[in-house]
Protein backbone atom coordinates (compact mmCIF):
# COMPACT_ATOMS: atom_id res chain seq x y z
CA UNK A 1 0.00 0.00 0.00
CA UNK A 2 1.31 3.51 -1.01
CA UNK A 3 1.04 6.18 1.93
CA UNK A 4 -0.58 9.15 1.22
CA UNK A 5 2.38 11.46 0.22
CA UNK A 6 3.86 9.11 -2.03
CA UNK A 7 0.19 9.04 -3.94
CA UNK A 8 1.20 12.59 -3.81
CA UNK A 9 4.44 12.81 -5.08
CA UNK A 10 3.31 10.80 -7.96
CA UNK A 11 -0.25 12.81 -8.83
CA UNK A 12 -0.60 15.92 -6.95
CA UNK A 13 2.75 17.49 -6.87
CA UNK A 14 3.03 17.46 -10.67
CA UNK A 15 -0.48 18.86 -10.74
CA UNK A 16 0.15 21.62 -8.74
CA UNK A 17 3.94 22.34 -10.42
CA UNK A 18 1.97 21.66 -13.57
CA UNK A 19 -0.34 24.81 -12.79
CA UNK A 20 2.58 26.96 -11.17
CA UNK A 21 4.20 26.41 -14.37
CA UNK A 22 1.52 27.45 -17.03
CA UNK A 23 1.10 30.24 -15.11
CA UNK A 24 4.34 31.69 -14.44
CA UNK A 25 4.51 31.08 -18.59
CA UNK A 26 1.63 32.78 -19.29
CA UNK A 27 0.77 35.41 -17.05
CA UNK A 28 4.17 36.21 -15.95
CA UNK A 29 6.17 35.95 -19.58
CA UNK A 30 8.53 33.87 -17.65
CA UNK A 31 11.15 31.17 -20.29
CA UNK A 32 11.12 27.45 -19.43
CA UNK A 33 14.29 27.54 -18.34
CA UNK A 34 13.51 29.91 -15.82
CA UNK A 35 10.52 28.24 -14.35
CA UNK A 36 12.45 25.13 -14.24
CA UNK A 37 14.85 27.05 -12.01
CA UNK A 38 12.16 28.35 -9.80
CA UNK A 39 10.62 25.12 -9.67
CA UNK A 40 14.16 22.59 -9.07
CA UNK A 41 12.88 20.76 -12.00
CA UNK A 42 14.33 20.47 -15.67
CA UNK A 43 13.51 22.42 -18.78
CA UNK A 44 11.74 19.08 -20.25
CA UNK A 45 9.05 18.89 -17.37
CA UNK A 46 8.23 22.24 -17.14
CA UNK A 47 8.06 21.57 -21.55
CA UNK A 48 5.56 18.80 -20.39
CA UNK A 49 3.72 20.47 -18.03
CA UNK A 50 2.78 23.41 -20.45
CA UNK A 51 2.05 20.66 -23.15
CA UNK A 52 -0.35 18.62 -20.85
CA UNK A 53 1.82 16.22 -20.72
CA UNK A 54 2.89 15.80 -17.27
CA UNK A 55 0.66 17.01 -14.13
CA UNK A 56 -3.06 16.14 -15.47
CA UNK A 57 -4.34 12.81 -13.18
CA UNK A 58 -5.62 15.85 -10.84
CA UNK A 59 -7.00 19.61 -12.45
CA UNK A 60 -5.57 21.51 -9.35
CA UNK A 61 -6.41 24.78 -11.48
CA UNK A 62 -10.31 24.12 -10.45
CA UNK A 63 -9.92 23.62 -6.61
CA UNK A 64 -10.81 26.97 -5.71
CA UNK A 65 -9.99 26.71 -1.85
CA UNK A 66 -6.01 26.65 -2.98
CA UNK A 67 -6.14 29.16 -5.75
CA UNK A 68 -5.34 31.63 -3.78
CA UNK A 69 -2.12 29.71 -2.52
CA UNK A 70 -1.12 28.98 -5.92
CA UNK A 71 -1.13 33.01 -6.70
CA UNK A 72 1.07 33.77 -3.87
CA UNK A 73 3.20 30.99 -5.27
CA UNK A 74 3.41 32.29 -8.78
CA UNK A 75 3.72 36.07 -7.85
CA UNK A 76 6.05 35.61 -5.24
CA UNK A 77 8.22 32.83 -7.69
CA UNK A 78 8.19 35.81 -10.59
CA UNK A 79 8.80 38.81 -7.89
CA UNK A 80 12.12 36.96 -6.10
CA UNK A 81 10.44 36.44 -3.41
CA UNK A 82 10.41 33.35 -2.41
CA UNK A 83 12.82 30.65 -0.97
CA UNK A 84 12.86 26.96 -1.93
CA UNK A 85 11.76 26.34 2.07
CA UNK A 86 8.98 28.81 1.41
CA UNK A 87 8.19 27.02 -1.64
CA UNK A 88 8.32 23.98 -0.28
CA UNK A 89 5.89 24.63 3.00
CA UNK A 90 3.23 26.85 0.22
CA UNK A 91 3.29 23.39 -1.78
CA UNK A 92 2.63 21.26 1.88
CA UNK A 93 -0.46 23.30 2.32
CA UNK A 94 -1.78 22.65 -1.23
CA UNK A 95 -1.67 19.28 -0.74
CA UNK A 96 -3.05 19.51 3.01
CA UNK A 97 -6.37 21.32 1.45
CA UNK A 98 -6.41 18.45 -1.32
CA UNK A 99 -6.19 16.24 0.77
CA UNK A 100 -9.05 17.65 3.66
CA UNK A 101 -11.19 18.09 0.67
CA UNK A 102 -11.04 14.03 -0.15
CA UNK A 103 -9.54 14.85 -3.51
CA UNK A 104 -6.96 12.43 -3.55
CA UNK A 105 -8.92 9.58 -2.32
CA UNK A 106 -9.50 8.29 -5.77
CA UNK A 107 -5.83 8.21 -6.67
CA UNK A 108 -5.08 6.00 -3.11
CA UNK A 109 -7.71 4.09 -4.48
CA UNK A 110 -6.14 3.81 -8.18
CA UNK A 111 -2.87 2.86 -6.48
CA UNK A 112 -4.28 0.12 -4.27
CA UNK A 113 -8.05 -0.82 -5.28
CA UNK A 114 -8.37 -2.69 -1.49
CA UNK A 115 -8.44 0.65 0.38
CA UNK A 116 -11.74 1.27 1.66
CA UNK A 117 -11.81 5.17 1.20
CA UNK A 118 -14.62 5.59 3.56
CA UNK A 119 -12.90 4.08 6.59
CA UNK A 120 -9.41 6.16 5.87
CA UNK A 121 -8.12 7.90 9.13
CA UNK A 122 -5.17 9.43 7.24
CA UNK A 123 -6.75 12.20 5.21
CA UNK A 124 -10.51 12.15 6.77
CA UNK A 125 -9.62 13.86 10.10
CA UNK A 126 -8.05 16.59 8.11
CA UNK A 127 -11.43 17.55 7.23
CA UNK A 128 -12.13 19.04 10.37
CA UNK A 129 -8.99 20.13 11.52
CA UNK A 130 -7.71 23.56 10.48
CA UNK A 131 -4.39 24.42 8.47
CA UNK A 132 -1.51 24.34 10.84
CA UNK A 133 0.47 26.42 8.52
Amino acid sequence: MLLPCEVAVKSLIPALRSAIARELIQSCGLKQNDVASLLGVTQTAVSKYTRHIRGVVLKVEDVEEIQPTLKEIVVSLANGRMSKYELVAKICVACEIIRRKGLMCELCKRSDPSINIQQSFVCHPLRDEKIRW
